[in-house]
């Protein structure tokens, strides 16, 4: 399924008398994510996670969930992935995604008692502590990436080149990967930013391209400590967002001594940790 959006009636209300006319508005279905194995203790497929996100790339989805969670650390970590389940609608829509993992892969199925269930808006729920992060080994971000603020300014407007359907709707968050000239290599739309980071990462993933220590990461919205541990466990060394960091995010970008980037709006933006990449 390639469109994020569908039209729709309305009733627009305005100083003059109402009408009736068209518009679009970003579609939000269900997702799970389902994993097994070949070991014995995850023969049968167990559901992972329920996310609420724009149907498209589905597959970048499971995986860069997957390789945020820690639980695989690159694409070759999966022996196969489908969709399956009932067809939704006309449009051939299926809301399960199955991964089944390669039977190298050191996973606990003990750690699926504690569901995962991810809304549009929130990303996974209880993910509200910095020692969930710390507690994976992961190590301080070393990359020497570096980025002119001129190329950082000019962001906003590549990313916005590559949403469609946010130029529709109004109704998506979009995630995309840059390098240091400030092009985009690839980008995502989904009602859910997390999903849209994910996404993402999951591309980039199946290309091979993690960890992400040359690329940078831009967002539509805000940083969460969501999206920060997102960019921590990818490697990507500097995350820019058009709207205001929270201070889980700040925390842990000067930590793992990540560039954290918020509030790029116009010529002016705010660097929150690793101004070292920036190049003024």
């Amino acid at each position: 399924m390639s469109d994020l959006n569908k039209k729709i009636s309305v009733r627009k209300i305005s100083n003059s008398p109402s009408i009736r006319t068209e518009d679009y508005v970003a579609i939000e279905e269900p997702l799970e994510i389902q994993i097994c194995s070949p070991k014995k203790d995850l023969s049968a497929a167990k559901s992972l996670s329920i996310t609420m996100r724009t149907p498209g790339n589905d597959h970048e989805l499971a995986v860069g969930f997957l390789c945020s969670e820690s639980i695989i650390s690159s694409h070759k970590d999966i022996d196969s992935i489908a969709s399956i389940g009932e067809t939704q609608n006309k449009d051939g829509l299926q809301n399960i995604v199955r991964v089944t993992l390669n039977q190298s892969v050191d996973f606990d199925p003990s750690d699926l008692e504690r569901h995962f269930y991810t809304t549009s808006s929130c990303g996974v729920c209880g993910k509200t502590s910095i020692e969930a992060i710390r507690a994976k080994g992961i190590k301080v971000n070393s990359s020497k990436f570096s980025i002119k603020k001129e190329k950082i300014i000019d962001l906003p407007k590549n990313l916005k080149k590559q949403q469609e359907s946010f130029l529709k709707t109004g109704g998506l968050h979009a995630a995309g990967i840059f390098n240091s000239d400030g092009e985009i290599l690839l980008a995502r739309e989904d009602v859910g930013r997390h999903n849209a980071v994910d996404k993402v990462i999951g591309a980039m993933a199946i290309n091979n391209d993690l960890p992400g220590k040359n690329r940078g990461l831009i967002v539509s919205g805000r940083t969460s400590f969501e999206l920060m541990q997102k960019t921590i466990v990818a490697g990507i060394p500097i995350i820019v967002a058009i709207s205001a960091p929270s201070s889980l995010a700040i925390s842990l970008a000067e930590e793992y001594d990540i560039t954290l980037i918020g509030f790029l709006r116009g010529e002016n933006f705010n660097i929150y940790s690793g101004s070292q990449r920036v190049s003024c």
